[in-house]
């Protein structure tokens, strides 16, 4: 609680300090509209959230193009960014290189992969087919491999920490192979409703009690920065 407090403080103040990547609508498995979804991320204190419904090869030359709809309309008349995006979702592993080619051929910003959780049984191997693909975030890996963490490092792909009650058991495993291998991490909520959304202040100190120094959470802020920045939102 003492490190939380002294990070805090150092924080510069601004308006909108959140950045969110992993979030799910009515068109997936959410219980929002995506307007609302990005109108309650932006009353929380975010700046961009993306959407990012879950998709395989048969729903998502229909959830895409929806998405990215309603995204261009926001971004017309609100301050917050939405970002359209996909989760590609328990898909053959000889699937994923072809959706995550096929999501940004059809305009999604960014390309979130369902990794390998302890909670939902994923094939073995999603990991590194996603990692291979260029996905831009692997989602909740919690049974990743530390070769696969070091490969994400090498091919820039984020790893997710997650504030998902059924998935977030792995984290601090996570944090420590991160630790040990520099790849980078981000932190974001798998939000299905506005009760998963977490405040800035709720996600340091989530972040606190994983054992992360000070510098490790403003890595992670930073990395959320960097991959906002090359989604060129």
């Amino acid at each position: 609680m003492t490190a939380n407090i002294m990070y805090n403080k150092n924080m510069k103040n601004s308006q909108l300090k959140m950045i969110g990547f992993h979030t799910h609508t009515l068109f997936s498995d959410g219980e929002l509209l995506p307007s609302e979804m990005v109108r309650r991320s932006e009353a929380k204190g975010y700046k961009a959230i993306a959407l990012t419904d879950h998709v395989d090869s048969s729903n998502i030359d229909f959830v895409l193009p929806r998405i990215v709809k309603v995204c261009r309309v926001l971004n017309r008349h609100w301050k917050i960014r939405a970002i359209p995006g996909v989760e590609i979702t328990h898909a053959p592993i000889q699937e994923i290189a072809p959706l995550v080619r096929f999501a940004r051929k059809s305009g999604a910003r960014i390309v979130v992969v369902h990794g390998e959780t302890v909670s939902e049984p994923v094939l073995a191997g999603t990991n590194k087919a996603a990692i291979m693909a260029g996905c831009d975030v692997l989602a909740h890996p919690g049974l990743i491999s530390a070769e696969d963490v070091k490969l994400a490092k090498k091919m820039g792909v984020f790893l997710e920490l997650t504030t998902r009650k059924n998935h977030l058991s792995p984290n601090r495993r996570l944090v420590g192979l991160a630790r040990a291998t520099g790849a980078k991490l981000v932190l974001n909520t798998d939000a299905h409703d506005e009760d998963d959304i977490v405040t800035y202040h709720q996600a340091i100190r989530f972040l606190a009690a994983l054992g992360m120094r000070n510098d490790e959470i403003a890595g992670v802020f930073r990395n959320s920065e960097e991959l906002l920045k090359r989604l060129k939102i």
